[in-house]
């Protein structure tokens, strides 16, 4: 090639080495942004985290005894102006012309329970508030009280809400100083006068799904020893361990309670029990 020709020819070689080495490095790069994209497609997904398991209330154990027969309130003992048996259900109630003379039971007169597995179906006017008494005993009274059937120990709430703190469920300390001993989604343990929470159960999602509002709801109270549990449609809603002896009451009356104040009612069926060794 004539030396005028190539010398004419380098500046567009350099040209065309300018060009071509940036579209190089652009595809390179490329390249390498495409390989990572796969290789993280293929990496495997981290795994969901893995939700606690809630904890349930046993299967109803055979043997289970019914202490409501359901047609009228023997073996039971209260204010009848206030409590009755409609429709196969145990129905109290208040009016602003018949109201109750303090908080009042419909107490149950065939034996005292220790440790049990107690089973029954609820439900309760959104105004005030009711609750099933356990291991409990009747409060002094005398004939000419207008309330003989005060009571006091261990009570399992009955609500009809779903907005914690106040709802069903959680374990209240009726007639006595500690109020409510464990709410609900806690696990309690009370000792030396002093309630000290150690774990969790359900929460308020949890509860607010489980609950039937303006419908039956069923409870399940197991009592063994000091160690107390309380369910709301199966789903577990307190633990708590009593270690307060003084306090701690072993065995005592059954009971179900009228709350004093706004007219309200409640209703109760299918009331069994089971003694545990």
């Amino acid at each position: 090639m004539p030396t005028r020709a190539l010398t004419a020819r380098l500046p567009r070689l350099e040209c065309d080495m300018a060009l071509t080495q940036p579209s190089k490095a652009g595809f390179l790069f490329r390249s390498l942004i495409l390989l990572a994209f796969i290789s993280a497609l293929a990496l495997p997904s981290p795994a969901p985290a893995q939700e606690k398991p809630k904890a349930v209330a046993p299967p109803e154990p055979p043997g289970m005894t019914s202490i409501f027969n359901g047609r009228d309130l023997s073996g039971w003992e209260g204010d009848l102006r206030l409590w009755s048996v409609q429709n196969q259900v145990i129905r109290g109630a208040t009016t602003t012309e018949n109201p109750a003379k303090g908080n009042t039971f419909l107490i149950w007169k065939d034996g005292v329970v220790k440790d049990f597995d107690l089973r029954l179906s609820f439900r309760c006017s959104t105004v005030n508030n009711s609750g099933i008494q356990y291991r409990s005993k009747r409060k002094p009274f005398k004939n000419s009280d207008a309330n003989r059937w005060g009571v006091m120990g261990y009570q399992a709430e009955v609500r009809n809400s779903i907005s914690l703190p106040n709802v069903a469920g959680f374990i209240y300390d009726e007639g006595g100083k500690r109020g409510r001993m464990c709410l609900v989604g806690e696990k309690v343990v009370w000792e030396n006068g002093q309630k000290t929470v150690v774990g969790t159960l359900c929460s308020a999602e949890d509860y607010k799904t489980a609950f039937q509002l303006d419908d039956w709801n069923e409870y399940v109270i197991i009592a063994q020893g000091n160690h107390l549990r309380h369910f709301i449609n199966g789903l577990q809603v307190i633990d708590f361990v009593d270690k307060q002896p003084d306090l701690a009451p072993t065995e005592g009356i059954i009971g179900l309670q009228l709350h004093a104040g706004q007219p309200m009612w409640c209703e109760f069926k299918n009331i069994r029990l089971k003694p545990l060794p």
